[in-house]
C-alpha cells in the first residue's frame, strides 16, 4: 500500500547542449516531489517507441518531429542523476512509456496514483484512486475533470480518441466525426 507517482518523460524544449533540459527536467521533478510527497516515484521513459503499434499500423507516429538532439543527449545526464537519487528509472525496449505506466496503475490497483504527463492518452486510466497531474497547465485532472475537459469519462476516453483520431500519433479518425460529434455519440451510444 502506498501513494506512488509515475512521470512520464516531460517534452522539454532547449537548443544545444545546455543544461536547460536537464534543469527543467529536474526543477518539474522536485516541484512534483515537493507538491505531491509521494511514498513512490518511478520516472518513465519511451525506449525505441511501440513494435506492436508500429506492426499494427505502419504509419504511426510518422509525422511526427524526430527528437530534437539536445534531449536526446540530456537524458543519459537525466538518467544519471535519477540513479544517484535511488529514482527507479522504467523503461523496456519495443514499449512507450505510456505502456509501462498503464501496466503499472494496474498492478498497484490497491494503491492511490498520481500520473505526471501532459499525454491525453493516459486520461483513460484516470478513475477515483488514479489522477492525472499536467505541470505544463498545473491542472490534476480526476474523473470529472477528464469529462469536462473532453465531454467523456474516463472510460471513454480511448474510444473518443479512436473516433476523433490522434494528429500527434498520425492516427486517423472517422471522417466527419470531431469532438464535439465524438462525445455525444458515445454518450448516446456508449
Amino acid at each position: 500500500r502506498g501513494y506512488y507517482a509515475f512521470i512520464k518523460n516531460p517534452r522539454i524544449n532547449s537548443k544545444g547542449m545546455d543544461t536547460s533540459a536537464i534543469m527543467g527536467f529536474m526543477n518539474s521533478l522536485m516541484d512534483v516531489i515537493r507538491r505531491e510527497k509521494p511514498d513512490h516515484l518511478a520516472v518513465a521513459f519511451d525506449k525505441g517507441g511501440s513494435d506492436y503499434r508500429y506492426e499494427m499500423y505502419q504509419e504511426y507516429k510518422a509525422h511526427r518531429d524526430e527528437t530534437p538532439e539536445a534531449i536526446k543527449i540530456a537524458v543519459p545526464y537525466i538518467q544519471e542523476l535519477l540513479k544517484a537519487m535511488h529514482i527507479p528509472i522504467i523503461e523496456k525496449a519495443g514499449f512507450e512509456a505510456d505502456d509501462l505506466i498503464c501496466a503499472l496503475v494496474r498492478k498497484f490497483k490497491d494503491c492511490e496514483i498520481m500520473i505526471v504527463s501532459g499525454d491525453k492518452d493516459l486520461m483513460q486510466l484516470v478513475d477515483d484512486r488514479v489522477k492525472l497531474l499536467d505541470t505544463m497547465k498545473d491542472k490534476i485532472y480526476g474523473p470529472a475533470e477528464v469529462e469536462d475537459k473532453l465531454g467523456v469519462p474516463p472510460s471513454l476516453v480511448t474510444d473518443y480518441l479512436g473516433l476523433i483520431g490522434d494528429s500527434s500519433d498520425n492516427i486517423p479518425g472517422v471522417p466527419g466525426i470531431g469532438p464535439k460529434s465524438a462525445s455525444e455519440l458515445l454518450k448516446q451510444f456508449g
